[in-house]
């Protein structure tokens, strides 16, 4: 709870800037939310809201990061609406309970990078981010070109690279 009242206080209508991977998580956390409450699973929701609090907790100022906290208070108002509408008087906003709930910019809501866990001898040695849809070929030249890979194989032959697209890339040496 404290940790909430610690970011409201932190909103800054005048920032500036944009973050682009919180705006993403912000959208994404928006969309989820209203999806969770229509399921009535009250526990996911305020999980997702936590992930979105430690994200923003993270961010540096910036607009992104306003935008973000003035929707984290409309998707924690209607589970905790008397802290809602208190952090949303602090803010000078009126009544929350009056307020729109955030729009979502669905270009946001997909993944456009996705990380890759990397295996030697089936021990995982590191992971690796790579746009989402890269073909197997890039995938196993940045795997092989990871210095904790390297240090891994220690000049071994290679026998076989095993690539699952978007998720894994397995070396056998």
């Amino acid at each position: 709870m404290q940790r909430l009242w610690r970011l409201f206080g932190q909103y800054d209508a005048s920032a500036s800037g944009e973050d682009v991977a919180l705006d993403r998580k912000r959208d994404q956390t928006v969309a989820a939310v209203a999806d969770d409450i229509e399921a009535l699973s009250f526990n996911k929701a305020v999980a997702r809201i936590y992930e979105l609090a430690s994200a923003i907790e993270k961010a540096q100022p910036s607009a992104s990061r306003s935008a973000a906290i003035r929707a984290l208070l409309l998707v924690v108002s209607p589970m905790m609406p008397h802290i809602a509408e208190e952090a949303w008087q602090v803010m000078g906003a009126g009544l929350v309970a009056e307020a729109a709930w955030p729009e979502v910019d669905p270009a946001l809501l997909v993944e456009d990078e996705v990380t890759i866990a990397v295996q030697v001898k089936g021990k995982l040695r590191d992971t690796i981010t790579a746009a989402k849809g890269l073909p197997e070929e890039d995938l196993k030249a940045l795997a092989l070109a990871s210095e904790k890979v390297q240090r891994s194989i220690d000049g071994a032959e290679i026998r076989k690279v095993i690539v699952v697209p978007d998720r894994l890339v397995n070396i056998v040496a």
